[in-house]
């Protein structure tokens, strides 16, 4: 149905590398793979294989979770997009809530979880892309709100700026980008 490979870290590893709770979900129990390192993993690539056919409505959903924590959306594939590379952002142990338990149970472990769902509920198939996407247009924001605050002066509550200050800004931010094609890497941290 599918298989998945941890880029420099595994050889493809099928669904028999997972554990099947019911007919549409997977669990992959991290601490078998790399025992309580699992944070170091931060991609994973999920491939549909060549035989299996996901009808066009629905998606094999990946969530992470940490040990204590609520499974987390990271992306998806479908038919129509067979393979992904998704970024692994782990949420904290424990979901930042106090996590009881018996001193004889077994240690929580992190997991990662696969599931067949229609597509219409998930809410994008690259999550890390569109937070990728909003940390960039917040840090160019700032970049124009910092070199507007430069140049204006106070009225009052209100900042008086010069009429062209955005055609300044624009034009010395395309000059750095094409000096310097690292210049836009740096505002994606």
């Amino acid at each position: 149905m599918f298989g998945v490979v941890f880029p420099n870290r595994s050889f493809p590893l099928d669904i028999s590398a997972f554990s099947q709770i019911d007919t549409f979900h997977w669990v992959l129990d991290m601490n078998t793979f790399v025992g309580e390192a699992y944070d170091q993993i931060r991609e994973i690539c999920i491939f549909l294989l060549n035989n299996f056919t996901l009808p066009p409505d629905k998606a094999l959903a990946v969530y992470i979770q940490s040990p204590g924590s609520p499974f987390q959306f990271c992306g998806a594939v479908t038919i129509a997009r067979p393979s992904a590379v998704l970024s692994l952002n782990w949420p904290e142990p424990g979901g930042g809530q106090l996590q009881l338990t018996a001193p004889d149970s077994a240690p929580l472990s992190a997991k990662i979880g696969v599931s067949v769902e229609d597509l219409a509920s998930l809410p994008s198939l690259d999550v890390v892309a569109e937070k990728r996407i909003e940390r960039l247009a917040m840090k160019v924001g700032e970049n124009l709100f910092n070199y507007m605050q430069s140049f204006c002066g106070v009225d009052g509550s209100k900042l008086i700026v010069p009429m062209d200050i955005l055609d300044h800004w624009f034009k010395k931010f395309q000059d750095k980008a094409k000096r310097d094609p690292d210049y836009l890497k740096g505002f994606d941290l």
